[in-house]
């Protein structure tokens, strides 16, 4: 399965409004994977960015002026996620922008009709409910430290939801350590293990071992009955 994780910046909250994207970032998994590819642009929105937007982001009228044009970059951005599945928090919002920039283009393009969509912000409602599930809470939670990125903005959203998504749905892919620094993940930040390292030991049950969790599952069977593990062996 190939998915991007997707961030976007704007230049207000409300396409309908006349608001553009700005940035793009996205970062590609393959198989839960974090490949290093990854999609990465500044745009010039042909309007002014608002001055609460730019509190959020720090990005500037005068450094986006030299930027291109959505229009100019719609086609590498569109080959880059069609296929895929995004992965975006709060989804219906980049989505919105993304549909409203590919509307004013010929052909016109519906994201949805290319991608598969995927809200992680829904995700981890479902799974944290009553509690904050922005990338800033999350990241806290699953014990991400974003303190020493180099990278910035949209991208830099985009990784971090990355390793946020992957313990979101399905268990811890990375290690973040204190001490040094390397090229994988610089010095505090999230560490990720080399794919050709030695593949940890597996340790088998010795025959007392065996023989003990026999002993105890059958006294568990007497006081309760039969157990989840004497039906599943009786299905088989």
């Amino acid at each position: 399965m190939r998915q991007i994780v997707l961030d976007t910046e704007t230049t207000g909250i409300d396409p309908a409004e006349g608001h553009r994207i700005i940035e793009i970032g996205c970062v590609e998994l393959m198989e839960r994977q974090i490949t290093g590819r990854h999609y990465h642009v500044y745009i010039n929105p042909e309007r002014e960015v608002e001055a609460e937007a730019i509190t959020v982001h720090g990005i500037t009228n005068e450094f986006l002026a030299d930027k291109p044009k959505f229009a100019e970059i719609a086609d590498e951005f569109f080959e880059f996620i069609k296929g895929a599945e995004l992965v975006i928090h709060n989804a219906a919002f980049d989505i919105g922008f993304m549909d409203s920039e590919f509307a004013r283009l010929k052909p016109v393009r519906r994201t949805t009709e290319h991608c598969g969509v995927v809200d992680s912000l829904a995700i981890a409602r479902k799974k944290h409910p009553g509690q904050k599930n922005n990338l800033d809470a999350l990241c806290k939670r699953y014990g991400i430290d974003n303190s020493n990125r180099e990278l910035h903005g949209a991208l830099l959203d985009a990784e971090i939801l990355a390793d946020v998504y992957l313990l979101l749905t399905g268990g811890q892919t990375a290690l973040s350590l204190d001490a040094g620094g390397d090229e994988a993940g610089g010095e505090g930040g999230i560490r990720r293990l080399a794919e050709d390292r030695n593949p940890l030991p597996v340790l088998s049950a010795s025959d007392d071992e065996r023989a003990a969790h026999d002993e105890f599952m059958a006294l568990l069977a007497k006081q309760a009955g039969a157990t989840v593990w004497d039906k599943l062996s009786a299905e088989e």
